[in-house]
């Protein structure tokens, strides 16, 4: 579906645009703790107990510069259909690991924004994640379904 009419394609246009500024800004913001300390940020990765632990490392120096180029791809408009792809991917498999440490009870800092803040992960950051995933869902809705080419 292609919007053609000019106040439909003025409304969807400019929700696209928001919706990439928003997201952008949350990797963004979500990045910058993360890459300035990232021993602080492996030991959140490995409170996880998810990865093996020579993944562990290696995932938080490369998360968080993947977060920070995801932001910069999507204000820019760089690559913009496999940013969304890549930004729907990231948040589904962040709520999974924590769904899947709430369900084995462990009280471990989420990590999400901040090494320094002790904010355990809790139903409201899943339903934090689940604002982000609706706005990444409308994303790719967008960029593949909505508008035309021409304005990505």
């Amino acid at each position: 579906m292609i919007i053609d009419s000019f106040p439909h394609k003025f409304f969807f246009t400019f929700l696209y645009k928001i919706t990439r500024f928003i997201l952008a800004i949350m990797f963004f913001y979500a990045s910058y703790d993360k890459i300035l300390y990232p021993t602080a940020f492996a030991k959140i990765v490995y409170s996880y107990q998810i990865l093996p632990d020579f993944f562990v490392n290696i995932t938080a120096i490369v998360l968080p510069w993947l977060e920070f180029v995801l932001g910069v791809f999507l204000i820019a408009g760089f690559y913009i259909q496999g940013s969304a792809i890549i930004t729907n991917i990231l948040l589904i498999i962040f709520m999974g690991a924590i769904i899947f440490n709430l369900s084995r009870g462990l009280n471990i800092n989420c990590g999400c924004f901040s090494t320094s803040l002790n904010t355990s992960i809790s139903l409201l950051t899943i339903l934090r994640d689940m604002f982000f995933i609706f706005l990444s869902f409308y994303l790719i809705y967008s960029v593949f379904f909505l508008l035309p080419r021409s304005k990505k």
